[in-house]
């Protein structure tokens, strides 16, 4: 063995176990849960109707409700939402949509006109000269008018707005002899679409007024025979919330062309009478018009 070469020694450690890591990984994973958590309540937002996105929207800006009074007190209805003058326009939309997936829509949509206006919105279903909604001089409803007023009983019972129903009349006469008119025709259609939408969703406190015009509001004043001045008109009265000084609601109240949720009671000893409906009982086949 040569004296000038170092020996190689080879050294091995046996490596014991580590130390406890302390459970850092468990806090990484429960950052991933919680960003994947994150990522499908976003798509599903995504894929939600606009009022639930507003609901949650405001949810998330003001959380006690009082600032954009986002939601509604009503429990176990996820649609619900408070309609004000801000979003009456979106309700809109959505009742358009909605329409548009009807059979028949293409032969009705020139009937059917929506508006935004100090009331609220306005949802007319006007007539043509053969009828679209009521058989004429009648009110018995048609297919299409059953069809268009179930739709609408549908998306409107998820709010919590009040509604009120009005008839209109041209100004075609009945006969002088006939004890029915255009008074008696214009309540009893309001009152017909009442009854289908109550039967189909609205509630019993949702409507609060059913009314009859007969021919004092025409359509169009310019020609007051023309059949489109016949019509049934629903509205869909805004919600305005008053606060007294701690910022607490104190009750809702109509502004100016609004209706007020809280109806002023008749005086004492005197009923109360709406101008417009008749206390005449109607035939069971009114008489038809000249």
């Amino acid at each position: 063995m040569d004296p000038n070469k170092r020996p190689i020694i080879i050294m091995k450690k046996k490596g014991g176990h580590g130390g406890h890591h302390g459970g850092a990984w468990k806090v990484a994973y429960a950052d991933f849960v919680t960003a994947m958590m994150a990522l499908f309540i976003v798509l599903w937002l995504l894929s939600s109707s606009k009022p639930v996105q507003e609901a949650v929207g405001g949810y998330f800006r003001d959380p006690n409700g009082t600032a954009t009074k986002k939601g509604t007190s009503l429990a176990g209805v996820g649609e619900n939402f408070v309609l004000t003058r801000d979003n009456m326009p979106k309700l809109k939309d959505q009742l358009q949509k909605t329409m548009k997936q009807m059979t028949d829509f293409d032969k009705l949509k020139d009937h059917i006109e929506m508006t935004v206006t100090s009331e609220g919105l306005r949802i007319e279903l006007s007539e043509s000269a053969s009828g679209t909604f009521f058989d004429s001089g009648r009110a018995k409803l048609s297919a299409d008018g059953t069809a268009i007023l179930l739709t609408l009983a549908h998306e409107l019972s998820k709010i919590p707005n009040k509604l009120s129903i009005e008839g209109h009349t041209d100004s075609t006469q009945y006969s002088p002899s006939a004890t029915y008119g255009n008074w008696e025709l214009s309540s009893d259609r309001a009152n017909t679409a009442r009854r289908v939408m109550q039967a189909n969703g609205i509630r019993a406190d949702q409507i609060t007024q059913v009314r009859g015009f007969a021919d004092q509001r025409l359509r169009k004043p310019e020609a007051p025979l023309d059949p489109a001045n016949r019509r049934i008109s629903l509205i869909v009265q805004y919600i305005v919330k008053n606060e007294d000084a701690d910022g607490n609601p104190t009750g809702d109240s109509g502004g100016p062309g609004i209706e007020s949720k809280a109806e002023a009671k008749p005086a004492a000893g005197k009923a109360e009478t709406p101008p417009a409906k008749s206390t005449e009982p109607a035939p069971a086949e009114p008489p038809s018009k000249k």
